[in-house]
């Protein structure tokens, strides 16, 4: 529980830099463009393939099978609350596309990873790449058409991204009978590892352009509390039901600490890229991530008592 306390307090440290060099005029608006582009078709397409680069073996492909259906249950059911939700929202439409990809979308990938890795090791880093395949796919699609459904301009062109190209591309290497040579490893992981720092930094610094009473008006906005509230309970309180057909009890662990992630810090990436409302995203994936301290460890100890029960 120490190790996992640690990993948030080192995220919010790489947000709390962000903030600081924007204050500093280090970073500014323009800034945010740049480190969104580096991110989204640089940095996060290389920490894809290299997660995705293990070993595969045909004994695992039952446990595979479990999990991938999980995830496409709590995905899909993460979409029809998030429409539900977004259909029920007044006089803030702007806020709908960040609203939903609130509610849907999270911090799969650095804090699940760091969550299950506290727990289970190595082997429980197998089973996320596992269960965020569908995850990664619906990100790169979904993700973007939300945000860009309202434009005049969107064309179907904007899914066939280098997030989407990067996923595939790993679930292919995924399935190889050999792994890519070390120098290329070694390359992806370093560019990878600055996915994570890079969006932190870039959600500090879109808050930092908020004044004062604007983000306290954020902080009271109804939309941003549901939205988290959605994302950080209801969600994997959805699979909890699971519980009681316990035919991999780990697997079903490490589903619901995923499913019970913040929210993503793409959304905040996607709203600045395409128009949408940075500031609503960046203040939800703010809260949301703050607010995890408490409930990931409650869900770790609910889980395990549930299922030793």
């Amino acid at each position: 529980m120490g190790n996992l306390i640690q990993e948030m307090v080192v995220l919010y440290s790489f947000a709390l830099l962000g903030y600081a060099a924007f204050k500093c005029k280090v970073l500014n608006k323009d800034s945010h463009d740049v480190l969104s582009s580096i991110i989204l078709k640089i940095t996060l397409p290389c920490l894809i393939i290299h997660s995705l680069d293990k070993p595969f073996e045909i004994e695992m492909l039952k446990e595979f099978i479990y999990l991938l259906s999980l995830s496409l249950y709590i995905l899909t059911a993460s979409v029809l609350l998030a429409s539900w939700m977004g259909n029920r929202m007044r006089d803030e439409k702007r806020k709908r596309a960040a609203y939903e990809s609130l509610i849907i979308f999270g911090n799969q990938g650095f804090i699940g990873y760091a969550v299950v890795y506290t727990l289970f090791g190595e082997d429980g880093i197998v089973y996320v790449v596992i269960f965020n395949i569908f995850y990664l796919i619906l990100i790169w699609t979904y993700g973007i058409y939300l945000f860009n459904r309202a434009s005049d301009v969107f064309t179907y062109r904007r899914l066939f991204n280098a997030g989407l190209i990067s996923t595939l591309l790993g679930i292919i290497i995924l399935l190889l009978p050999f792994s890519l040579p070390l120098f290329v490893t070694n390359m992806l992981e370093e560019i990878g590892n600055m996915t994570i720092p890079l969006s932190m930094i870039m959600i500090g610094s879109l808050i930092a352009t908020v004044k004062g009473k604007e983000l306290l008006v954020l902080m009271k906005n109804t939309y941003i509390w549901l939205a988290v509230l959605a994302k950080l309970i209801l969600i994997p309180l959805l699979l909890f039901p699971f519980i009681f057909f316990p035919s991999y009890p780990q697997l079903l662990i490490i589903a619901c600490l995923v499913s019970a992630m913040p929210s993503a810090t793409t959304s905040s990436l996607y709203a600045q890229q395409y128009g949408g409302d940075a500031q609503f995203a960046s203040v939800g994936v703010a809260l949301s991530t703050m607010l995890s301290l408490v409930t990931i460890p409650v869900f770790i100890l609910l889980l395990t008592s549930l299922l030793k029960g």
